[in-house]
């Protein structure tokens, strides 16, 4: 039976897959773009894109990122009895309150909030909390009660709700893999990984040169410090369903990703920021040329590791404190000159915090509950939730006072504009962030 595309909306469905491919396309292939068609066709509601709707941005520190010295509680006198060797003093801090300061390597990140660009929801965990890499990681990424092992990611679940019909590239992970969190029974979202697999095809081997120079220093795990990295994007389910995953991860990079659309992004756009150079702001400049390059992707992936810091802390997060801030600095400051960053909201996370206490090697161990950050030009600033005793603990832990899945919660219902109960399987109070 021969297949045809009847209307413009149909063409317009599968354009970024059909048109991009610039080779003859192979049966297996050609069934694939009518299958997506015919799913997108049956949706009684098209949900915006990338072009023209909201879109979140996930950031991961992965590791365990230390929150008593990103925000840093000046005002407590329990913090400086903790931590002897690695407090930061008050007057080193950038003051938000009388109470609190961001890190001394913030300096952006402050200059957002002043702009009131910035939100910090402090004391964020959830109860029961588990001290594995791998299993708070995964417990963040399933949005799932400690007790419980749930397979699939609460984005994943949210592409299934709210996004059924729409390419593969609705969701973009920046690393080898996808993130759990992308996992799904109908599993949508595509991951960047060696440049070969992408295929570029363009005809001026400068191009090329330049195309593959960019992706391996994005996906470049060998530089840096990573320690903690390898947590920082755990895969997907790996059964039969997982099977499905890779097919239609493998279908979606020979389609979208190796075809002339994203270097053809990469060739003509510029960044309009000067990015420094660490792996993060490689990712981050990546993200930011696809948003203005016209990708149709809603949710965005990436990670920085290297925040297990269980010895001689302060300068390594110094370091990485560095980064983050000079990184997420350039990334806003490319989205405002491409007008685009009132329709972008960054949300950061770690998988747990550290102990209050330093431990005996200038560093601190795996805690629990912890600040994070959310970014973007249509953020209420300020500091949400209650600020966490750290006198009261709970084995040497901070007690959490925000459920993560209420950040989730938030960003679902008054971001992305979909329903909270069919992603997080049940109801979450709302943060005012947004």
């Amino acid at each position: 039976m021969k297949h045809t595309l009847h209307t413009r909306r149909q063409f317009l469905r599968t354009s970024l897959l059909g048109g991009a491919v610039s080779w003859t396309i192979p049966a297996f292939l050609e069934r694939t773009f009518f299958t997506m068609d015919a799913m997108a066709a049956d949706s009684a509601i098209q949900t915006p894109t990338g072009k023209d709707g909201p879109i979140l941005i996930v950031l991961q520190l992965a590791g365990g990122n230390d929150g008593l010295n990103t925000l840093v509680p000046f005002g407590d006198d329990a913090y400086f009895r903790a931590r002897p060797t690695i407090a930061i003093p008050g007057g080193k801090t950038l003051r938000l309150t009388d109470h609190f300061g961001l890190n001394p390597k913030l300096a952006g990140l402050k200059s957002l909030h002043d702009e009131g660009h910035l939100a910090i929801v402090q004391g964020v965990g959830y109860p029961n909390p588990n001290r594995s890499h791998f299993r708070s990681t995964e417990i963040w990424h399933t949005a799932s009660d400690s007790a419980v092992t749930e397979k699939y990611g609460w984005i994943g679940r949210y592409f299934d709700s709210c996004c059924k019909g729409e390419d593969p590239s609705i969701g973009v992970s920046i690393g080898g893999q996808a993130p759990q969190a992308f996992a799904a029974p109908e599993p949508r979202g595509i991951s960047f990984s060696r440049p070969e697999q992408f295929r570029f095809d363009l005809k001026n081997a400068s191009d090329r040169d330049v195309a593959d120079d960019f992706f391996r220093s994005v996906n470049d795990f060998e530089s840096g410090q990573m320690d903690g990295g390898s947590i920082g994007m755990l895969p997907g389910h790996s059964d039969g369903e997982g099977d499905a995953l890779d097919f239609l991860q493998r279908t979606s990079l020979d389609a979208v990703m190796s075809s002339d659309k994203v270097a053809e992004i990469i060739k003509r756009t510029r960044p309009g920021a000067s990015y420094p150079s660490n792996r993060l702001a490689d990712s981050l400049n990546l993200v930011a040329r696809l948003i203005g390059g016209g990708m149709p992707t809603r949710v965005y992936y990436v990670a920085q590791g290297g925040y297990d810091t269980h010895s001689n802390q302060s300068g390594a997060h110094e370091k990485l404190m560095e980064e983050l801030d000079s990184s997420l600095s350039a990334f806003c400051a490319d989205l405002k000159a491409q007008g685009n960053f009132d329709r972008v909201l960054l949300m950061s996370f770690s998988e747990f915090g550290r102990r209050v206490q330093e431990n005996a090697s200038g560093g601190t161990d795996h805690g629990a509950a912890a600040p994070l950050f959310v970014v973007g030009g249509k953020v209420k600033p300020g500091i949400y939730g209650a600020a966490p005793s750290l006198t009261k603990l709970h084995d040497g832990d901070i007690i959490h006072n925000v459920d993560f899945r209420s950040v989730y919660a938030t960003v679902l219902s008054k971001w992305l504009n979909a329903p909270v109960a069919p992603v997080l399987k049940r109801s979450f109070p709302p943060l005012s962030f947004v």
